[in-house]
């Protein structure tokens, strides 16, 4: 309302002036130069009529009772965006640089009883009509620093959202917050939204939605977009810091919908064929329809949820997957998987591991059951000479720094092709079973530290000293040198004991 009075005193100052012009002329007043001055002032008049007539014309919703427009723009939100609004009594207009309203503490209903909050909304109005409440139409709409529940119930609301016409005024949501929550109303996790737009798309004829968004503080780009007589929804999903991009098609024709997904991940594609019902998420994960190096299946069950995924593979890089710069690890610290609610298998067998074709026959297993992570049962064979097996493990966070905890089986088939392989001198050179040993790994440090190492069942002090902590390189040649040194040490150590 301060422009409004600034403007108002400008034009009183501007009134004061013209009269003391006319005042002035007036004294000299006769036919002729009555007729130069109408003449002189005819554009000034014009302009200044112009100007009080527009301020008046934007001024008019200022004389509205505050009720009736409670009333009827919480009418008009819900016929436009399908939403029911409950408009505070805290109520301000402006009509710089367009004609709207601004409400402070106000709220909207989700379903039937999921309220959300919104600090700051403003409400722009259109040009056309100002003269009628009634006949005043909404156009853009924003919603500041708001809280947005969302439930099993409501979880598409954003995608429901593009059913909506936008072609008359835009959708912004910014600085807000949505909670995901449980049957139990416990907050799951929470998706800071800094920008959400929704518009039409006069060219490709279209509802957009775009939206940049940060979960577990990891920052990332939605978009999704939908003709209105298809029952077809595209949507992009850009994480820049796991390198994933995911461009998504549904067809929600059926009761059962369909979907295909074009996935790049660090400059490798791949794609996934998924159906999903109310009560389940089956998923297909491939490289290639035909002649596929990888394939995995899996479902996703809602009530109860309960996920299982099985895959098979003809090599994998699983020593880049459980690096420190790639996506399972960051995806771990989030400690978003460490949900008592969550419920989750997976399981891959793959022929080899790629750079180090001597390991083969790999079976991960992996398992998430009420808030703990571990691998238990993971084998992987080194050739015919030993069969590797861990037990008894657990993922977690210590001091904001990732670790696998667990216990190693080593079933030594070939003693001697491992004494070959490190190059051990004869003299140390002994009859080799079994190795059990409690083993400890930061990704974050890239350090391994051994304890409680037995040897054929026997316990020795001077091997656990020696391997107690082992620090590996980025590079593979100096790990290799290193670890057979270690190791080498840790026989002679052995022999002499």
């Amino acid at each position: 309302m301060r422009k409004h009075n600034s403007f108002i005193t400008f034009l009183q100052k501007l009134s004061l002036t013209i009269n003391n012009s006319l005042k002035k002329n007036l004294n000299k007043l006769n036919l002729k130069n009555f007729i130069n001055i109408a003449k002189s002032n005819k554009i000034l008049f014009t302009f200044v009529a112009l100007i009080i007539f527009s301020l008046s014309y934007f001024l008019i919703p200022n004389t509205y009772d505050k009720n009736q427009i409670n009333k009827e723009l919480e009418s008009q939100l819900q016929s436009k965006f399908g939403l029911k609004f409950n408009l505070s009594k805290n109520l301000k207009y402006n009509f710089f640089p367009q004609p709207h309203f601004i409400y402070k503490d106000s709220t909207f209903l989700i379903g039937q009883n999921h309220v959300s909050q919104i600090k700051d909304l403003k409400i722009y109005i259109s040009l056309n009509n100002l003269f009628s409440l009634s006949n005043t139409k909404i156009n853009n709409l924003i919603l500041e620093k708001s809280n947005i529940n969302l439930n099993k119930q409501n979880y598409n609301f954003f995608s429901k959202l593009l059913n909506q016409d936008f072609k008359n005024g835009n959708f912004i949501l910014n600085d807000s917050n949505i909670f995901y929550r449980n049957k139990n109303d416990e907050v799951l996790f929470i998706n800071k939204i800094k920008k959400m737009k929704y518009y039409y798309d006069f060219k490709n004829l279209e509802n957009v939605l775009e939206s940049e968004n940060e979960v577990f503080n990891l920052p990332f780009t939605f978009r999704q977009s939908k003709k209105k007589d298809e029952k077809k929804i595209f949507s992009k999903l850009n994480l820049n810091f796991f390198k994933l991009k995911i461009k998504n098609e549904l067809d929600y024709n059926d009761y059962i919908k369909k979907g295909f997904a074009d996935i790049t991940f660090d400059k490798i594609k791949s794609n996934m064929t998924y159906e999903l019902n109310k009560d389940k998420l089956i998923i297909n994960f491939f490289d290639k329809p035909t002649n596929s190096k990888f394939f995995y299946n899996g479902n996703v069950n809602f009530s109860p949820f309960y996920s299982s995924f099985n895959g098979s593979a003809s090599e994998i890089d699983l020593f880049s997957l459980l690096s420190s710069n790639n996506l399972i690890v960051p995806l771990l610290k989030t400690e978003i998987l460490n949900n008592k609610n969550l419920n989750f298998n997976l399981n891959i067998v793959s022929n080899k591991l790629k750079k180090y074709h001597n390991f083969v026959d790999l079976v991960l297993n992996s398992k998430i059951e009420e808030g703990l992570i571990d691998i238990d049962n993971t084998k992987v064979s080194w050739k015919n000479i030993s069969d590797f097996k861990i037990k008894d493990s657990l993922i977690y966070l210590k001091n904001n720094e990732l670790v696998l905890d667990g216990k190693l089986d080593l079933n030594i088939k070939n003693s001697n092709a491992i004494f070959k392989f490190l190059l051990t001198p004869k003299k140390y050179r002994t009859n080799l079973k079994k190795i059990e040993l409690d083993f400890a790994y930061n990704f974050d440090q890239n350090v391994l530290n051994l304890n409680n190492i037995k040897v054929n069942e026997q316990p020795n002090k001077y091997i656990n000293k020696i391997l107690k902590d082992l620090i590996f390189k980025d590079n593979k040649l100096q790990n290799k040198v290193y670890l057979k040194s270690k190791f080498n040490s840790a026989l002679k150590a052995y022999y002499a004991g």
